[in-house]
């Protein structure tokens, strides 16, 4: 008797451990209980992100031929400017492009080719990086996102593949761009 009564103890404590094992790979996999996982990317445009402040430029040469301007929020620009990482949630981080274009009327006052201003915006012209470690704790406590110029959203799939290119960045948080004072 007593031999069926430890049996069925243990039965039941290997049920009960391989159950927990389970959802414990569950929330590990989706960062929530029950599978429900959160996207990676974000779908609305930050209000306000035209006025926050001025993180640094850049050119991106080769096919996207753009220039873009890096803005934060005032927690990503604190955080830029203390040189905190990680970023405190919070922090939103915003990519605004426009196409590299040579300026003809620049030009003629230089006697050649040498400035070059911002044109039109590319198809793909927003990008932000909003820091919510709990939402996208699967990319790095960052959520992604891209607008074209009509303000759309791009699609998950595409967003899918921002983190990958961010892993490099990991020392920093997972972001590129440096402060420029």
């Amino acid at each position: 008797m007593k031999w069926a009564i430890f049996l069925l103890v243990a039965a039941v404590m290997i049920v009960a451990i391989m159950g927990l094992g389970v959802l414990a790979h569950i929330v590990r996999a989706s960062g929530q209980v029950g599978g429900n996982t959160a996207p990676i990317f974000v779908t609305k445009i930050p209000a306000g992100y035209r006025d926050w402040k001025l993180v640094s430029v850049a050119h991106e040469a080769g096919n996207l031929n753009d220039i873009r301007a890096i803005l934060a929020n005032d927690a990503g620009i604190n955080a830029y400017r203390e040189g905190k990482v990680p970023f405190p949630e919070g922090t939103i981080i915003a990519r605004i492009a426009w196409n590299y274009v040579a300026s003809e009327e620049n030009n003629k006052v230089f006697g050649r080719e040498q400035s070059f201003v911002a044109g039109s915006a590319p198809e793909w012209h927003l990008q932000f990086m909003v820091k919510d470690s709990k939402k996208y704790s699967a990319a790095g406590g960052w959520g992604f996102a891209q607008f074209d110029k009509d303000g759309k959203p791009a699609d998950e799939a595409l967003m899918k593949k921002c983190f990958a290119c961010h892993e490099p960045f990991k020392d920093r948080d997972f972001v590129f761009t440096r402060y420029s004072p």
